[in-house]
């Protein structure tokens, strides 16, 4: 999983395929990207189309790059791992069956806006709505969620231990 389409991540996806998650201008922007690098990129979009969250440039990008499929009104239902990620079950909302596909590599490109509110009751949030890690979290913080460990959280370590 990666929330970046960096050459970095390109790179560590060699010639496989791919999958891109959510139709918004990252999203457009990572998927022609990622075309350059992989073997078949799939644009994966809940809505019916990309006019309503995507400009018109990186639409006509998509449109024209051949190795990029876009597929609406679709979403993962299932990641399946080994020791890594090595398939993805999608579902088109028109069609009865899944998919299943041998991929690897999947890129969430879902905005900046925090839909954290599921987790308000577990981990110390923000004011905006964002979690709050490692050296944010004050002392009182972690005493009130009941902070366990002798050591503070790591980096990017929420108030709930082991839950990054």
């Amino acid at each position: 999983m990666y929330y970046a389409a960096t050459f970095v991540e390109a790179t560590l996806c060699g010639a496989e395929e791919v999958i891109v998650v959510d139709g918004g201008n990252s999203a457009g922007q990572a998927a022609v990207f990622l075309a350059r690098h992989a073997a078949h990129v799939h644009l994966l979009v809940r809505a019916d189309g990309l006019q309503n969250s995507m400009s018109r440039y990186p639409i006509k990008r998509i449109e024209e790059t051949p190795n990029i499929t876009f597929r609406s009104r679709t979403e993962v239902i299932a990641l399946e791992r080994g020791d890594h990620l090595e398939r993805v079950r999608w579902r088109d909302s028109r069609a009865p069956e899944a998919e299943i596909h041998p991929i690897r590599h999947v890129f969430l490109m879902t905005g900046a806006t925090p839909h954290t509110h599921w987790l308000e009751s577990c981990v110390v949030p923000e004011e905006n709505r964002y979690i709050k890690t490692g050296p944010a979290l004050t002392p009182e913080e972690l005493q009130e969620a009941h902070w366990p460990l002798a050591r503070s959280p790591y980096l990017l370590e929420t108030s709930l231990p082991g839950v990054f």
